[in-house]
């Protein structure tokens, strides 16, 4: 199944296109932050102006993501909102450093008539992941002396709850206490 969306095919000034797309398609890298657990849904309406072409849609998909507390793998639903403007590319000209606007953060470029829609519905999911994924809120995480998942189990080391760059002024309270 192709994901390169033929821009010289469009016809109309105004389409509508929806595509399920397999989960091993969507491919990228091993140490990718997700892996894709269920056929992504894409959905969009196209609109041509010129050498421009404007996208609004949505992507829908299930993800496969680690918990940022305590390393398992939990699903995480997207359904994820995308407006892009999408331009031919151009050369880079060197203008020099130039500071990002609101409308190129909604800017992509294209190549050669095709629009990679793969590379778009990548863009989406890392929109659509939290910084830090939670297997849920109340997650306890790893203990920090034995690596136990306090989620599923409990352990009886002691927490130690001091913090090294303190350690001479306990030293300076423990002297204080005998001269007393």
């Amino acid at each position: 199944m192709s994901l390169m969306l033929d821009l010289s095919r469009m016809r109309e000034a105004h389409e509508r296109i929806e595509r399920a797309i397999p989960p091993d398609t969507i491919g990228g890298a091993e140490d990718e932050a997700y892996r894709v657990s269920s056929p992504v849904q894409l959905a969009f309406g196209i609109s041509k102006d010129g050498r421009q072409f404007h996208l609004v849609g949505d992507v829908k998909a299930t993800l496969d993501l680690s918990c940022g507390r305590c390393l398992e793998d939990f699903r995480f639903p997207v359904d994820a909102s995308f407006d892009v403007l999408y331009l031919p590319h151009a050369e880079n000209v060197g203008e020099g450093e130039l500071e990002v606007e609101e409308d190129d953060l909604t800017t992509a470029y294209y190549r050669d008539d095709q629009i990679d829609l793969a590379q778009l519905v990548r863009e989406q999911f890392y929109l659509a992941i939290p910084m830090k994924p939670l297997c849920r809120d109340a997650c306890r995480g790893l203990c920090p002396q034995c690596g136990t998942n306090l989620n599923t189990g409990s352990c009886n080391c002691r927490p130690q709850r001091t913090d090294p760059r303190l350690e001479g002024l306990k030293s300076l309270l423990n002297k204080s206490d005998r001269e007393v």
